[in-house]
């Protein structure tokens, strides 16, 4: 039999097939690769991206404790030393108090006050208004009343100031020759104030709220 001799013409197709099948190769195996490196530098991002965010987050929640803790160090803390009456003496709970303004409710229509070296509410200063305003109702009655108190305190690391609004719990008894107001309590309601702290003081003030005593 005749061979039939080889076609140089396939040869040279078949060589071009096999080296396109090797390329194509070559690209696949580069494109993973590529896409290998793309997908550990993502996930290395992001495991760096969450790890300066949870430190981040950390860092915020430990200056958030740390400056709560100063205002806490450095607050006054104004309580009431007596059982009241006439007066109500107090003091700040661990430094020695130097100085107070207090502004009351405008509506109430009374002035501010100062104390200095002696540090007490007077009775006197609130009377006539919360007199007349309970007048009419039950000869024994009982309510609060917001007061702003501006204090300067020394104590450990030197002098803390306050700004807060407190609570002066009042109490009207009847008597042999009328009724009378006594002061009965100091209780912290606000320390943080915004600007306009008339207004507060106004708000916070619920007339009606005064209840008949037991």
């Amino acid at each position: 039999m005749t061979e039939t001799p080889p076609d140089p013409h396939e040869d040279q197709a078949e060589k071009a097939e096999k080296q396109a099948v090797r390329r194509r190769w070559l690209t696949i195996g580069e494109l993973v690769a590529v896409a290998g490196v793309v997908i550990a530098g993502l996930t290395f991002w992001n495991g760096w991206s969450e790890r300066r965010d949870a430190a981040a987050t950390r860092a915020a929640e430990q200056a958030a404790a740390q400056a709560e803790a100063e205002a806490t160090r450095r607050r006054v803390g104004l309580i009431a030393t007596d059982a009241g009456g006439d007066t109500l003496a107090f003091k700040g709970v661990e430094c020695a108090l130097q100085a107070t303004d207090i502004r009351f409710p405008p509506s109430l229509g009374v002035e501010p006050q100062f104390t200095v070296t002696v540090h007490a509410f007077q009775a006197d200063w609130i009377a006539r208004p919360l007199l007349t305003l309970t007048d009419g109702g039950p000869d024994r009655r009982r309510g609060r009343l917001p007061v702003l108190i501006e204090s300067r305190c020394d104590g450990a690391g030197g002098p803390r100031l306050e700004r807060a609004i407190y609570d002066l719990v009042w109490e009207i008894e009847p008597g042999l020759f009328g009724r009378s107001l006594k002061l009965r309590g100091l209780i912290l309601r606000e320390d943080k104030l915004g600007t306009n702290v008339d207004a507060r003081l106004n708000a916070l003030w619920d007339k009606p709220a005064a209840q008949p005593g037991g």
